[in-house]
Formats: C-alpha cells, structure tokens, sequence
C-alpha cells in the first residue's frame, strides 16, 4: 500500500508487550510532566487465530478527549498500519447509528481498512463480554467515516471466536492496460493471467486486482514502487495494486495475495480482500457465496488467514463479506 495509507514497522508484539509490561509507572519518575490523561489501549492481532502473527493493531478504547492531531500524533507514536480510536456515545445513539471509530494510519486518516474493523469490533466485543454480565452480543456495529459496518460474531467448529464484517457494496473502476501493468511490476505480461481483467474495485478503499499466473511470480514479485506512485499519482483517492495467485500449492487455501509498497509489506488486507472476492465472483472465477480461503504475510513471516465471500445477482455484487480470527497480545495505557 502507498506511504500515505500504509506503514509496516517490524517491532511485533514482543516489542510492545515488553514496554508495557516492563515499563515503570508513567508520573514523574521518568523525569517529565506528570500526565494528565491516561489512555487504555489494547494490541490484537487480526486475521489470525495464534498470537504474533496475522496483522498487529492498537485499539484506543476511549478517545472522548482527544483532538484530531493528537490522534495523528498517537497512531505515529504507534507506528503500525492503522490505530483505531473508539469514541463512546449514550446507549441509545449506538444502538441506532452504531460505536463510531475513527481509524489513522501514521500519516493520514482514512475512511475504512479492513483489520482495523474486525480487529476493533473483536476489542469491543471482549469488553462487553467481561463487564457486562449478559451474553455478548453477536454483532456489533462501528460508525466509520466510510458508513456503518456491522461485524457479526460465531464460534467455528473448533470452538474460536470468528468476527464477519460486511463491507460496502463494491464499485468497479477502470480497467488498466495488462503490458503497462507488467512493466511496473516487473514482470511479463504472460506472467499476468489473463482470466480477468486489471480493474480498480473499491469497498470502502480502492485497489486494483493483479491475478498473476503462478505463485513463484507473487513470491519473487519486486514491483517498481517510485513509477507505480507516480502511476497513481492523479487518482482522486489514494489507490494500490493488489496481488493474487490461483496457484497456491495448498488444497485448503484458494487464493495467495500480497499487498506490498515502496515502504514494506502489509501482512494482511482486509479491505482488498473485499475488492479481490467481488471481482472474482463479478468475472466467473469465485461461485456466489462461496468462501474464499485467502492466505497473505506467508513471505514476511506474518502468516494471515481471510476469509472472504461475495454474491451475485444478476450484474451486480453485494453482500460483501470478509472474516476471520483475532487474538489480543497486549494491553496498557499511554500517558499525555
């Protein structure tokens, strides 16, 4: 993903847990002002069901009095992909317009990304089902600046808890020239397939499916991130390529994607996911309905399993699904 949506910096969990868990108290023993405000935040990592993989975010669970750049200045203190920060309202205007979330990557805000919203969703779901004495709720809906978004909740057949959100329904862009695309990728056009064309899909943020012929081509992709900017440099919205194989060499997984920019490798895209399975099912390559098993962050180490559904009806795709798991590693305050 571009510099100004996406950022990925390899301090983990290990990192982060080790300063909360270590860290003195935060007053005037480390020698600054005492902090007047204390900020609990919790680390989950998203689209995966062990700790340390899939893709790490920071939920600020009570963000009432913060300013816009100080929640800009919070999610570049953080340094992962996206923060999110929940800001409470009564009872009754989250049940009628849902928990409204606002989701900051170091740079910039954006309107929707796909493991911010499972991941906080599963957050707030945790929360409820410690404090509030009553089963937790199934669903639960988040108030982003893209619309609202609900997140149902199961129990998988070995008994995990499982977060679906529905995204928006997609719009399909232009289409992009296949020997264009090549060159900024570096590869052959053959090496891209030509089952489906090269098409913009947005469900909340936009990106263009590249569906390239064998994984050996995704695994050893190096993309040429300055042209690939300057490509996008006119789009209205900040816009990435988004790279998928069929070939995944593994029966229980239907598709292998990356998501790479000029800054490193995103371990797990929710968002795209959303775009890749509408696509898929708009041009006859993923039946209606059906689940698609993606699996991203394999060549980083960062393993991440999504999964991802969509439906047809006639012309148009709606009921836009993207699923997974998500496991909390951490949980502290920060002090300004």
């Amino acid at each position: 993903m571009r510099s100004t949506r996406r950022i990925f910096l390899q301090i983990a969990a290990t990192g982060l847990i080790g300063g909360v868990t270590n860290a003195k108290p935060l007053g005037k023993e480390s020698g600054d002002r005492s902090p007047h405000r204390r900020l609990h935040f919790v680390q989950i990592d998203v689209f995966a069901s062990e700790r340390l993989q899939g893709n790490p975010l920071a939920v600020f669970t009570d963000a009432s009095e913060l300013s816009d750049a100080e929640m800009q200045n919070i999610a570049r203190e953080v340094n992962f992909q996206e923060t999110t920060f929940v800001l409470p309202r009564s009872a009754a205007v989250e049940r009628e317009q849902g928990i409204k979330v606002r989701i900051f990557t170091p740079n910039e805000e954006v309107p929707f990304a796909g493991h911010p919203t499972l991941g906080t969703a599963m957050v707030l779901r945790n929360r409820l089902a410690k404090s509030s004495g009553t089963p937790p709720p199934s669903k639960i809906v988040l108030d982003l600046k893209a619309g609202k978004i609900p997140v149902t909740f199961t129990r998988d057949v070995d008994g995990q808890l499982f977060g679906e959100m529905r995204q928006l329904d997609p719009v399909f862009g232009r289409v992009h020239d296949r020997s264009t695309v090549a060159n900024l990728l570096g590869v052959k056009p053959t090496d891209i397939s030509e089952a489906a064309p090269i098409q913009t899909v947005s469900t909340g943020l936009p990106f263009v499916i590249v569906l390239l012929s064998s994984l050996d081509v995704l695994k050893t992709l190096q993309p040429r991130q300055a042209e690939i900017q300057a490509y996008f440099a006119a789009e209205a919205t900040s816009t990435d390529f988004f790279y998928v194989t069929r070939d995944t060499r593994d029966e229980k997984v239907g598709l292998r994607a990356r998501g790479l920019d000029s800054l490193g490798e995103d371990p797990a895209t929710g968002s795209a996911s959303g775009c890749t399975v509408s696509w898929l099912v708009r041009y006859g390559l993923q039946k209606s309905d059906e689940t698609l098993h993606i699996e991203q962050g394999a060549e980083m180490h960062r393993p991440s399993h999504i999964y991802a559904r969509a439906e047809k009806h006639g012309d148009k795709i709606t009921s836009v699904r993207v699923g997974g798991h998500a496991v909390e590693v951490a949980q502290g305050e920060y002090g300004l």
